[in-house]
């Protein structure tokens, strides 16, 4: 046979295997990063990652082995390799389009559970395809190596083995390694090539299928050069960066007034500095009703504790506003610290720890005088940051006069959103629970302290306050405070369904955005849509 060399060398064969093993792994964790900016990086979205490369691997097995039986031609296997690494390296150049596509068709069509949909069809057209063709590797390897009944159960345990040494490496490789020092486009390139390599070698050995091998060189060389240009915010131009860390897409934007951090693109802005040092319009400032809580004008210094420092705003603000603070923040995401220092002029003096915060709250046995926790990520609230176990660690931390504030970045209407869940597990804990909404946004303060005279000793400090600024914010923040009456929705480490109470709240906001362009839609089609958003 024509191929006889090269599969008589069973190291290749298990090359095949490992590198095959490994490329799914990334290809799934490249998946996760793709999908994030438009769709977060919850729990949902990673079950439906795996559900759908699961089922693409599943029928993969299925389809190999009876194609193996059938007609055992390695032309066939390498074929199916190349063309799934050509579709993998494609996936950078299209896949941003394709979800966006996705996700505008479904906003006519579905009422519930859009981003669910939206990201299960995003992987089910991106994604299914090559890692089927990947599935098809292990049971056509198979046939090529073993020999003989009698050592048929050592070979295709070897055949496993390298399988699952390729996944641990095509694990940790993408997420510590390439994904943070070249991006999620190029890591998609990196193993498409390590693939489209493997079936070249094959057949250059033996000397088959030339031309179809000079289109797949040429269709790689072309998805390198579109795919690895373009960031996913493709829609907008003069960023002053953009980059991924271990944890989060990171972007950041800057125009004669501001800079703006976004760890996803489509959720917001995640910190901001006001380049006049004015207030910023935002929930930080609101936040800054805590110091007052916690009697800063009655104290000679004040101890404050930020999880979730982001790139300091909350800080910065503390530190031009207030002479008697002493802060210091917790940031998992060493990267949006660097950020911080570069584009955000976080002061040196704030002392930034790189951890996850209810990690270093366990760690410490610090007594603080203000506790923010802005731990929002995406669309949800990390689900260890929301429990009862969590707010009792929080106020073990607290002086007897001190203040948690929370940021909470979507409200709801419906009974039972995941505002409620955290407020009343909040007021579970914490003897007087007080919220405040942000005006303009869709942000809800909530402040948590033992002793009921607080606020009268509130009222009475913004008096003193000197900045008109300030002043102003401080007594609208007064006025609209709202003393908060305990529910029954409840969340512990045991159980704290975050991710689908916060996709929830999504989908109302989401439906309550579109209704009228949903409206135009069923009267006068697409050409009354597109009429409407010019």
């Amino acid at each position: 046979m024509k191929n006889q060399t090269i599969l008589s060398n069973k190291i290749y064969l298990y090359m095949t295997e490992f590198f095959a093993g490994m490329s799914v792994m990334a290809v799934e964790l490249g998946a996760s990063r793709l999908l994030a900016p438009y769709f977060s990086s919850s729990q949902i979205v990673w079950t439906i990652i795996i559900g759908t490369i699961m089922i693409a691997m599943a029928l993969g097995n299925i389809y190999g082995g009876r194609t193996a039986d059938k007609n055992p031609n390695p032309d066939k296997l390498y074929g199916r390799i190349i063309i799934s690494a050509i579709w993998i390296a494609a996936i950078p150049v299209v896949g941003k389009y394709i979800i966006l596509g996705i996700s505008a068709l479904l906003v006519f069509t579905v009422n519930n559970n859009l981003l669910i949909w939206a990201a299960f069809s995003a992987c089910m057209i991106l994604f299914v395809f090559p890692l089927f063709l990947l599935g098809t590797v292990t049971p056509s390897l198979v046939k090529y190596t073993v020999d003989s009944l009698e050592d048929n159960g050592k070979t295709v345990g070897n055949l496993g083995a390298f399988n699952t040494v390729g996944s641990i490496i095509g694990t940790f490789l993408p997420t510590f390694v390439t994904i943070p020092a070249v991006g999620t486009s190029v890591t998609f390139l990196i193993f498409s090539g390590i693939l489209l390599l493997l079936g070249l070698i094959y057949f250059i050995n033996t000397k088959g299928r030339k031309v179809f091998c000079i289109i797949a060189v040429v269709l790689f060389g072309s998805c390198s050069i579109f795919g690895s240009s373009g960031g996913f915010a493709f829609w907008t131009k003069d960023l002053t960066y953009e980059g991924e860390s271990i944890y989060n897409y990171l972007q950041v934007k800057e125009d004669e007034d501001s800079v703006i951090l976004s760890t996803n693109v489509l959720f917001g802005v995640q910190s901001i500095r006001k380049k006049d040092d004015s207030l910023t319009g935002m929930y930080y400032d609101y936040a800054l009703a805590a110091p007052f809580l916690a009697g800063v004008n009655r104290k000679e210094n004040l101890n404050v504790l930020i999880l979730g420092m982001g790139t300091g705003t909350f800080a910065v603000q503390c530190e031009r506003y207030f002479d008697t603070l002493t802060i210091e923040g917790v940031e998992i995401d060493e990267k949006i610290t660097d950020l911080a220092e570069k584009y955000f002029e976080l002061p040196s003096n704030v002392k930034v720890t790189t951890y996850d915060g209810r990690a270093y709250l366990a760690a410490v046995d610090s007594k603080y005088d203000v506790i923010m926790v802005d731990a929002y990520q995406d669309i949800t609230i990390p689900f260890q940051m929301s429990s009862v176990e969590f707010f009792t660690m929080v106020k073990e931390h607290l002086t007897p006069e001190g203040v948690m504030v929370v940021n909470m970045n979507m409200r709801g209407k419906k009974e039972g959103n995941i505002n409620q869940y955290l407020s009343d597990t909040i007021a579970s804990v914490f003897e007087q629970v007080y919220t405040v909404d942000v005006e303009n946004s869709s942000n809800r303060e909530l402040f948590g302290f033992a002793d009921e005279t607080q606020i009268d000793r509130f009222k009475e400090e913004i008096k003193n306050i000197q900045n008109r600024d300030l002043y102003a914010l401080m007594k609208h923040v007064s006025a609209h405070m709202k003393w908060y009456e305990k529910g029954n929705y409840m969340m512990t480490d045991d159980k704290a369904p975050v991710e689908l109470l916060g996709m929830k709240v999504i989908d109302e906001m989401i439906q309550e955005e579109v209704k009228d362009y949903k409206e135009k839609f069923e009267k006068e089609g697409l050409k009354g849509v597109l009429e409407r958003l010019n």
